[in-house]
């Protein structure tokens, strides 16, 4: 298929030149003679010219307007104008809005077909760009979130709604291995600003001294070792989005300079003496109560609430085990196209020891727990004895009969299993009628709900 070319020229013999001079090249052309023209051809999508070769002033207009108006839906084609006097202002203005060359009249035609080559080797490195870039994001959607529970339910439609919202700031907050990283990402890339950068940096994994360098970037000899100008990730984010990871464990002194770069929009290099606008959104993560931090002088109020515009809590992976019976099988077949295993019979045996469990560690602990699993097996079983679950026996607790309770007394519960197991083997019965299963196990109303709180167990 022929690349396309759009002409934008009203002289109509030199329009009618440059047509063929392409078309014998291999170019598909498309000659407009106005700005109103190129512009509803453009606006309509009815082509996707890959070099747009245009003069400058037209009887309707500068084209430099057209360009201004139209780039942010044609982004990936490249423009060269032509114009019958230089002028300085144009051609500074051109090199502004992303032309990629600006020459005069009378121009030769070998030497402006070389010009057109190189627009058109320029559109296609952004065209591989952007379709690289689409196809990265499309693995970053709401349904990378796993499960049918309520919980996981509700934060699929508030990321959603998030997404559709221009926000400056957010704060994810959730504990550690709760998947804060991957909902950063599907803001980011189901966001306005999905085709611009998504920089990552993790607050606590570098000391105060190196993350401000690296925050803001640096020039030639503003300290030791910085032997040449360094762009700072405020910079490398412009116009997409800045992910602080753990930013809970910011130092004080940097976190002055932060918001005074999230309330003003811009930054100025260490060592350097210029201010540089930037258009960044910041979306910030902590398994930490910044609250508390705030209240303990640990955290810096005004930086709190600059950035909890927005604010989104991820919850545990104990609150939604019944996403588990989704979560296992993904995580599973993950390990087994990465290790070359054909893992796909779970017993109820291991399913029992899984939702049991309360997985401290949350998601990040569940996949490597099953990795393990399934690089341990040895046939298409999964093997449980390769669980390890602290205080979770492989062996199954027995289950009510009558009017009693029956346990394991060989070590293998401890003395919160035992009570967190009756508590929930009572609230069953009593159809988690907390009143009816304080009467039943001869404690307080009260009482019984502190511990329902403390297991994190379901009551009415």
């Amino acid at each position: 298929m022929s690349d396309t070319i759009l002409i934008i020229e009203d002289e109509e013999l030199l329009g009618s030149e440059l047509a063929r001079f392409f078309s014998k090249r291999g170019w598909e052309t498309t000659v407009t003679k106005s700005i109103r023209e190129a512009e509803r051809h453009l606006s309509q999508q009815a082509i996707d010219p890959l070099v747009v070769l245009s003069d400058m002033n037209l009887p309707d207009g500068n084209a430099l307007d057209l360009l201004e108006r139209i780039k942010n839906k044609i982004s990936s084609s490249e423009w060269v104008f032509l114009t019958g006097y230089g002028s300085v202002a144009d051609s500074v203005r051109a090199v502004r809005l992303g032309a990629y060359d600006f020459v005069e009249k009378p121009c030769e035609l070998e030497r402006l077909n070389l010009l057109v080559e190189g627009a058109a080797r320029s559109a296609r490195a952004q065209r591989r760009l952007q379709d690289q870039m689409i196809a990265q994001n499309s693995r970053h959607t709401v349904e990378a979130l796993i499960g049918k529970s309520q919980v996981a339910t509700s934060l699929r439609n508030m990321i959603s709604q998030m997404a559709n919202v221009p926000f400056s700031s957010l704060i994810i907050t959730g504990e550690t291995g709760t998947g804060k990283g991957l909902i950063a990402r599907i803001l980011h890339c189901t966001g306005s600003r999905a085709l611009a950068p998504l920089i990552e940096v993790n607050c606590a994994a570098l000391p105060r001294d190196l993350l401000e360098s690296e925050l803001f970037g640096y020039e030639a000899g503003a300290f030791t070792g910085a032997k040449k100008r360094h762009r700072g990730l405020f910079e490398q984010a412009h116009t997409g989005t800045l992910f602080l990871d753990e930013i809970g464990e910011m130092d004080l002194d940097l976190q002055t300079k932060l918001l005074k770069a999230v309330e003003d929009f811009c930054i100025r290099r260490l060592g350097g003496e210029s201010l540089i606008a930037i258009d960044v959104q910041i979306i910030a993560a902590t398994n930490l109560d910044l609250i508390q931090k705030v209240e303990q002088g640990l955290f810096r109020s005004d930086l709190y609430h600059r950035l909890n515009v927005m604010s989104l809590r991820v919850p545990a992976l104990r609150e939604r085990k019944e996403d588990l019976d989704e979560l296992v099988p993904r995580f599973i077949a993950d390990s087994n196209r990465k290790s070359a295993k054909n893992v796909r019979i779970i017993s109820q045996q291991a399913w029992d020891m899984l939702k049991r469990y309360d997985w401290p560690g949350n998601i990040r602990e569940l996949r490597n727990v099953l990795e393990r699993c399934v690089l341990l097996s040895t046939d298409e079983h999964f093997p449980e004895q390769w669980l390890q679950l602290p205080n979770i026996s492989s062996k199954p607790v027995e289950h009510a009969t009558g009017n009693g309770i029956f346990l394991p007394l060989d070590g293998s519960l401890s003395l919160n299993d035992i009570e967190k197991y009756l508590i929930q083997e009572v609230l069953n019965r009593t159809d988690e009628n907390v009143t009816a299963a304080a009467r039943m196990l001869g404690t307080t109303r009260e009482t019984l709900r502190y511990r329902v709180q403390k297991y994190n167990l379901r009551c009415k």
